[in-house]
């Protein structure tokens, strides 16, 4: 994967000392959670089961091995490590997604070196049915994209149509490419562009009825109306400041965001869905959707702030590497 630079990933980790604990998230379950796993230090990708509720599933970055962790958002501790037999060695997994039937789709769609591999691998295994460590079997698919080689962390499952995602990792903004219809294991997989994504996307997922989009990047988020693929922009996302921000997932209800980051002990952060009708929104049976009290206010400023300077520095640093 490729890092923020160093000034920026500095400011980002002041703003979030900057912001208040109520406003960075807490609580347990789909408030959020800290991953208590010293196995996971880069967890890249973060979905929720529907089989389960209230687990969460995430991988490492590369250098792990064919695993995958369920976490248990209530307690933030993995109760089942599964590995993947029948694949080769992951290269650079940085997405997961669940399938319509129960099923895990691991990506493993990085590339380090900005867009050098002939092509990448898609995994697909069954969800288990019972949460204990164990092996189990794995599909593995061949991808390629239409017009060449590039990086990815981003991969999404639509819920209703089993269609398999990808949205590439570019700086300026980069594309959503839809796989075929049904994967096949017989020959290589092409992913085509359909759609421009405004954003140096680092994770995205689908809302569980497949209407919404929602992809995140290290310094904001943006959400769509699905729209049978030909995606709208809705607004922006309420993302977390993190030191390294990779994964996002909806809960299963539909009604809060979650956001991960590597790290260990890295904090799983919840935010509400934008976009809502009031009856659905967590905030107004009671929530707390906003610091109002306790000095969040000078929290949030000063978070903005240091936002705002880390994105001052973020495009000084290009504008400078282009006149240089």
């Amino acid at each position: 994967m490729r890092r923020p630079s160093a000034v920026l990933a500095a400011l980002l980790l002041a703003g979030a000392c900057a912001l208040p604990a109520s406003a960075a998230g807490g609580g347990d379950g789909d408030q959020g959670f800290t991953i208590k796993d010293p196995r996971i230090t880069e967890s890249s990708g973060l979905a929720a089961s529907r089989l389960h509720p209230g687990i969460y599933w995430t991988h490492n970055d590369s250098g792990d091995g064919p695993y995958v962790y369920a976490v248990d958002s209530r307690t933030g501790k993995t109760v089942a490590r599964i590995t993947l037999r029948g694949i080769g060695a992951p290269r650079d997994a940085e997405a997961i997604s669940i399938g319509p039937h129960d099923e895990i789709y691991l990506g493993d769609i990085g590339d380090n070196l900005g867009g050098e591999w002939p092509y990448v691998w898609i995994y697909r295994l069954p969800e288990p049915k019972v949460l204990k460590d164990q092996t189990v079997t794995a599909t593995q698919y061949v991808v390629k994209y239409a017009n060449g080689p590039r990086d990815a962390e981003s991969l999404v499952v639509h819920p209703k149509t089993g269609r398999v995602y990808i949205i590439d990792k570019k700086e300026d903004g980069g594309h959503l490419y839809e796989g075929p219809a049904t994967l096949s294991t017989s020959g290589t997989n092409i992913f085509r562009p359909i759609a421009a994504v405004d954003l140096w996307a680092t994770d995205a997922a689908f809302s569980p009825d497949g209407r919404q989009l929602a992809v995140r990047g290290y310094l904001g988020g943006i959400y769509y109306d699905w729209n049978g693929g030909r995606i709208k922009r809705e607004g922006q996302l309420d993302v977390p400041l993190q030191e390294q921000g990779e994964g996002v997932s909806y809960s299963v209800d539909g009604t809060k965001l979650l956001y991960s980051s590597e790290g260990a002990d890295s904090e799983v952060v919840a935010k509400d869905v934008p976009g809502l009708p009031a009856s659905k929104s967590p905030s107004a049976s009671g929530g707390s959707a906003a610091v109002t009290s306790g000095g969040g206010g000078s929290g949030l400023k000063l978070g903005a702030a240091v936002v705002a300077a880390g994105l001052a520095a973020l495009f000084g640093l290009r504008w400078l590497r282009r006149r240089g």
